[in-house]
C-alpha cells in the first residue's frame, strides 16, 4: 500500500508511471518472506547517501541468501534518471528492493541466481521541522542474529517493528523505545536513537540486534566534527529517563526530537537542533 503519491516504478529494465505490479504470487519472496529493499532520500533537489542506500541493499541482498543483479554505479543511475521527472523541490522516498523469485527443491531457500529488482520513487513529504514524537517501553524486542537476519533490511523483520508500534500507539504514545535480547537500549520501533546528558551525546552501541543506520552514521560524523563527544555505549531505559534530551534519526525524516519517554518530559534541545542545521549544511554540501 502506498503512503505518499506520483509513484514510479523500475521494473524489466524501463520506467513505469504509477505503482506497476512487480511479484507474482509464486515469488519466493511473496510466500516466503525473501524480501529486502532500502530507502533513500531527494529533497531540495538532494540525494544525500544515496551511494551508500544503494550498496547497502546490495549487502541486504546477500544475507537474505540472494544474488544481487544491479551494480551500485548503476543503480544510482537509474534513480537519477528516474528523478529527473519530479520537481526538484519535491521530497521523493527512494525504494531499491530485490526479492526472491524461485526456490531450491525443498522450496525454503531461495535460488541465487533467479532474483526480482525494482525500484520505486514515491513523493513523500519531509516532515516539519516542529514535528516531535513520544515514547514509550514495549514487550516486543530486538531479535539476534542467530535467530533472525538483523544484518540486513529485510521485510521480514517489519512485522516486529509492527508490533511495537501497535501497542505504543495502544498506551497513547507515538513509538517505542525497544529493548535488545539483554534488556539493553536498541533503538525505536522505525529509527535509532540517541540522548544528551550535561552536552554529550549517547546512541546506543552496535550489538548486531539492530540495524546502525546510514543516517545515524552520518549524525555521529557531523557532531564530532564540530566538537560535541559522541559515546556509543551500553545504555539503559534508566540513562533515557536521566537524559536532558533525545532525538530519533532515520532516513525518512532525518531528525525527530522526543518530548516524552513515558512520564518523562524534554524539551527540544540545542543539541538536536544542532545535529540537525549540521545534516541540511553537510547535505547541502554534497549538491
Amino acid at each position: 500500500m502506498a503512503v505518499g503519491k506520483n509513484i514510479r516504478t523500475y521494473f524489466d529494465g524501463q520506467w513505469h508511471n504509477g505503482d506497476a505490479p512487480i511479484m507474482r504470487a509464486a515469488d519466493h519472496g511473496a510466500w516466503l518472506g525473501s524480501s529486502v529493499f532500502d530507502g533513500a532520500r531527494f529533497f531540495e533537489g538532494l540525494t544525500p547517501d544515496l551511494v551508500a542506500h544503494c550498496e547497502r541493499v546490495n549487502r541486504s541482498a546477500e544475507a537474505l541468501l540472494l544474488t544481487p543483479t544491479v551494480a551500485t554505479e548503476q543503480m544510482v543511475e537509474i534513480v537519477r534518471d528516474g528523478l529527473d521527472s519530479y520537481a526538484k523541490g519535491s521530497a521523493v522516498y527512494i525504494r531499491p528492493m530485490y526479492w526472491g523469485i524461485d526456490g531450491d527443491a525443498t522450496a525454503i531457500v531461495p535460488q541465487q541466481d533467479s532474483t526480482g529488482f525494482a525500484i520505486c520513487l514515491e513523493e513523500i513529504p519531509m516532515a516539519p521541522e516542529t514535528v516531535s514524537v513520544t515514547l514509550t517501553t514495549t514487550r516486543f524486542r530486538r531479535p539476534v542474529l542467530e535467530s533472525a537476519v538483523v544484518n540486513a533490511k529485510a521485510g521480514c523483520l517489519y512485522p516486529n517493528n509492527a508490533r511495537m508500534l501497535k501497542e505504543a500507539k495502544s498506551k497513547g504514545f507515538s513509538n517505542a523505545l525497544v529493548a535488545d535480547a539483554l534488556g539493553h537500549v536498541a533503538e525505536t520501533a522505525t529509527a535509532n536513537i540517541f540522548m544528551v546528558r550535561d552536552g554529550e551525546v549517547f546512541t546506543p552501541a552496535t550489538n548486531g540486534t539492530f540495524l546502525a543506520g546510514i543516517t545515524r552514521a552520518r549524525h555521529i560524523k557531523n557532531l564530532r566534527a564540530d566538537g560535541v563527544t559522541v559515546h556509543e555505549s551500553v545504555l539503559s531505559f534508566e540513562d533515557f529517563h536521566k537524559a536532558d534530551e533525545v532525538f530519533m534519526t532515520g532516513n525518512m525524516n532525518k531528525l525527530t526530537p522526543v518530548t516524552a519517554l513515558e512520564d518523562t518530559q524534554y524539551q527540544v534541545g540545542p543539541i538536536a537542533r544542532r545535529a540537525r542545521e549540521l545534516y541540511w549544511d553537510w547535505a547541502a554540501s554534497t549538491r
